[in-house]
């Protein structure tokens, strides 16, 4: 998941002096492209982080809308690369039970790592049929465990404390006696880190994720939204903004939507029915 580079890093003071050139090593996040096959026929190519690729694939297939439970995904298995057979790691194919329809949307043969529905036809098969109704979910969450949640996510990112260059996801179930960290994947996309931590739920035989809370590093896109309510997570909680598109997206699926969590404040977009407040809250003025 992390590639070293040899690098020069120079130094300036405060009336623009350079300091001597130091020779050093840096630690990078390390970004690669993974094909997608699904029953041996070429899906989709996106860029990636490797590790946790079967989770990845899995993930993406929920996001996809083409698997619901973990049934329906009879394997995943590494396929040779096309560099004269070499086994890269790079290629894997997911084989699906014979009753389960491929999707209907054409993408693009490539999928950036920034952007988890670049190629998408359009919006309108992005609003994929729901396998799950998050907005049934009627578990309350306290607000000072959601706000807890960025602090706690940030202490589990051992990739980012390496390079400081990928974002996290992490599933959380909070109506115990404290915040639980059930799985969190690091990746360079942050649409990859959420695929995996679905992906992860589906091997186990979790969804729908009822009851959970899923707190990214970044900001909430649209795509993130979607990639929650497929999953049947009913709380999507980010440390950054979200989209106009993601609000009205989340109002439309039942999705609890917060954004600018910063530990000591946040704003609710959608949902906010499920904030449990156990003590007053402090008005902030606007």
């Amino acid at each position: 998941m992390i590639q070293r580079r040899k690098i020069h890093r120079f130094r300036l003071d405060d009336t623009g002096t350079e300091y001597p050139v130091r020779f050093k090593e840096d630690v990078l996040a390390a970004e690669e492209p993974l094909e997608i096959r699904i029953n041996g026929n070429p899906f989709a190519v996106t860029m990636r982080t490797p590790g946790e690729d079967f989770d990845l694939v899995a993930g993406f297939l929920v996001s996809e809308g083409v698997v619901r439970h973990a049934s329906e995904l009879t394997s995943l298995r590494f396929c040779a690369g096309t560099r004269e057979g070499e086994q890269t790691f790079n290629v894997v194919d997911a084989q699906l039970r014979p009753d389960v329809a491929l999707p209907d949307t054409k993408r693009n043969v490539y999928t950036s790592s920034s952007c988890g529905i670049c190629g998408t036809e359009s919006i309108d098969a992005v609003r994929k049929t729901q396998h799950f109704d998050p907005s049934q979910d009627a578990v309350q969450i306290p607000l000072d465990a959601l706000a807890g949640l960025p602090e706690r996510l940030r202490e589990a990112q051992a990739v980012f404390d390496k390079t400081g260059g990928v974002h996290a996801a992490g599933l959380f179930r909070v109506d115990g006696p404290g915040p639980e960290l059930l799985c969190l994947r690091e990746d360079v996309g942050r649409h990859n880190a959420v695929d995996k931590v679905v992906g992860w739920a589906l091997r186990e035989g979790l969804l729908p994720l009822r009851g959970t809370v899923l707190q990214v590093s970044g900001r909430a896109s649209f795509e993130l939204v979607q990639k929650a309510a497929l999953a049947g997570i009913p709380v999507l909680s980010a440390v950054s903004a979200p989209s106009s598109l993601a609000a009205d997206l989340a109002a439309e699926t039942g999705v609890t939507l917060v954004g600018f969590n910063r530990g000591h404040s946040l704003n609710v977009y959608a949902g906010r029915e499920r904030l449990a407040r156990p003590r007053p809250a402090v008005s902030i003025p606007a």
